[in-house]
């Protein structure tokens, strides 16, 4: 839908509105029609005929004609309320129904342009709108009304003022189209520099582990210039209405001044010249300067958002969708997966090869942004890999329906959520119909039992401001040890927690049906896990405890462990991370070590 036929719709639905506002529109114009011929019969008849009675006789009729017009701009003002309002709400209805159809489109980015057209451009649409209905109807009133006098206080006075006030309006008219261009480019230059800003605060950990804060700057910086070169373009190009202005509101009144003689030479009287500039200067003038204004403001804004919110507001295209792929399993293999945040030289996570099979027990360890949490949202499908692909049930997670892959998976993340409501319905989210006994079951198995007896029961009413971190964790893995997903992620899902409560979780979550995969908090999660992923700069290693001890320096600094046993130069090892990965294996290392089943680097 384009942007004209948007404001046909609106306007072919509002007739009685503008009826009304044609007839209230009337009645305001009276003080446009009236000014400078009553002005001219104060002075006439009145002042320079040594009158004075009848001079303010004919300003008091004045004064009247100025009551009955601010009578009829306050009803105008109320029939357009009528013709704003409804406007907004149809904008809104068509930005949401496009917004939605395109995101729920299969393989469909965010609809962030959508989200900034419902909440930024259809607010300015909104004034926009109004700003321009008052303006041209105001413009209108006051020109017509002003014409009008003037053709009744002295034709001849018509030749001279309508042609410039005409070229004036012209000269306005054809700056219109490249003013919007450029306040398009400006709107444009003003969302991608919203969106980069928000990939890279989205980000910003990743950023700053993987080095990257030159490059994300020298990004954000390039845009934030484009949108101010923009804005510069679009305010050097506003100086051209002041052309517009001097054209049709001031020449009129200069020409008539230099044509004041000759029109007394043909009976004009002095009441007559003075109210002939009444209708230039204080009708004419002043509208023409609102209207350029207004509309170089309003206007512009008017036709550069109002076509934006209607490439948002397009239905999607009928693209077909796949048929979803059935799962075989929840067995989760990652085959040289790469990932990396926006434009980052360096990827968080490299040519990742990793196999857990059906059943299994994983820990993730690694410094601090070394990519834990981002293998975490790769595995349960909340990112995309740049490079390779991650299977779920040999299916690539994103061609996995979502409720296919919700059946599959539940994550847990170190910030867990919990929602207004009762405890029962936070804990039994993911299956409503768990019973009670069971609940009670769950809660002692995991320690949160003390938790529900201090809250009130299941039924008790739950303030998510007012439980503690820890206390947030205990509900959400009450819920996800509920789900009937076999595969389950916690994401420092008991960061909150004490050791003892912590080794109490994670053991009841191995014992429960399915598969485990935990991106550990303290080492002694990799303790108990049946194997150890290590990720460091984007480097990875895999086996159990007792293997990376033999043969992961970074694993060994993680867990303050030396073993001078290993037969791999010890001077290799002299400093922790800072040497490159070993390629030469420890006998002590497993035959089947970084093979299926396994993760290791590239060259390993």
């Amino acid at each position: 839908m384009s942007r004209s036929q948007l404001l046909r719709r609106s306007l072919r639905g509002r007739r009685r509105e503008l009826a009304g506002l044609a007839g209230w529109s009337l009645v305001q114009a009276v003080p446009a029609v009236l000014s400078g011929r009553l002005l001219a019969r104060a002075l006439d008849r009145g002042f320079l005929a040594h009158d004075t009675a009848a001079g303010f006789a004919w300003l008091g009729a004045l004064a009247v004609a100025v009551v009955v017009g601010a009578w009829g701009t306050r009803q105008a003002y109320l029939r357009l309320a009528g013709l704003v309002e409804p406007f907004r709400d149809e904008l809104v209805e068509a930005v949401v129904t496009g917004t939605v159809g395109r995101c729920s489109a299969w393989g469909a980015p965010p609809g962030t342009a959508g989200v900034a057209s419902v909440t930024h451009h259809v607010e300015i649409l909104r004034e926009a709108w109004a700003g321009v209905l008052l303006t041209g109807q105001g413009f209108a009133v006051a020109a017509a009304g002003a014409v009008v006098g003037l053709a009744t206080l002295l034709p001849a006075a018509i030749v001279v003022v309508v042609p410039p006030l005409l070229a004036g309006v012209a000269l306005f008219a054809a700056t219109v189209r490249p003013m919007a261009a450029r306040q398009r480019r400006s709107i444009l230059a003003e969302e991608a520099l919203a969106a980069a800003s928000a990939e890279a605060a989205g980000g910003l950990r990743d950023v700053v582990a993987c080095g990257a804060e030159d490059a994300v700057e020298a990004r954000i910086g390039g845009l934030v210039d484009d949108h101010a070169g923009a804005t510069r373009a679009l305010a050097r190009a506003t100086a051209v209405q002041t052309a517009a202005v001097a054209v049709g509101g001031w020449l009129p009144a200069v020409l008539l001044l230099v044509a004041g003689p000759r029109l007394r030479a043909g009976g004009a009287s002095t009441g007559a010249l003075i109210g002939a500039l009444t209708y230039v200067l204080y009708g004419l003038l002043p509208a023409l300067q609102t209207l350029v204004r207004e509309l170089g403001g309003s206007g512009l804004w008017l036709l550069v958002a109002l076509e934006r919110v209607a490439e948002v507001a397009a239905p999607p295209a009928a693209d077909p969708v796949p048929a979803p792929a059935t799962p075989r399993g929840y067995a989760v293999r990652l085959r040289g997966v790469a990932f990396r945040y926006g434009s980052s030289p360096e990827p968080v996570v490299r040519s990742l090869d990793l196999d857990v099979p059906e059943g299994d027990h994983l820990a993730v360890v690694g410094p601090s942004g070394a990519g834990k949490s981002t293998l975490a949202a790769l595995v349960a499908g909340l990112l995309a890999p740049d490079a390779g692909e991650v299977l779920v049930g040999g299916v690539p997670a994103a061609a996995l329906d979502p409720g296919a892959l919700a059946a599959l998976r539940v994550l847990i993340p170190q910030e867990a959520y919990v929602f207004a409501g009762s405890l029962r319905e936070n804990a039994a989210y993911l299956r409503p119909d768990v019973p009670t006994a069971q609940l009670d079951g769950v809660a002692g198995l995991l320690g949160a039992s003390p938790l529900v007896e201090r809250l009130g029961g299941w039924d008790a009413e739950v303030d998510p401001g007012a439980l503690s971190a820890g206390e947030r964790q205990l509900v959400a893995l009450v819920r996800s040890y509920l789900s009937p997903a076999p595969l389950v992620v916690l994401d420092e899902a008991t960061c909150h927690l004490d050791p003892a409560a912590e080794a109490r979780v994670e053991e009841a979550f191995a014992a429960r049906p399915g598969s485990l995969i935990v991106v550990a908090h303290r080492i002694s999660s990799a303790l108990r896990a049946r194997r150890v992923l290590v990720l460091d700069g984007g480097l990875a290693a895999a086996g159990t405890h007792a293997d990376l001890l033999a043969c992961s320096p970074a694993y060994r600094e993680l867990v303050g462990y030396w073993a001078p046993a290993v037969t791999v130069s010890r001077r290799r090892w002299t400093v922790f991370g800072r040497r490159p990965w070993s390629r030469r294996r420890s006998p002590a290392s497993p035959p089947g070590y970084g093979g299926a089943g396994g993760a290791r680097p590239r060259g390993w």
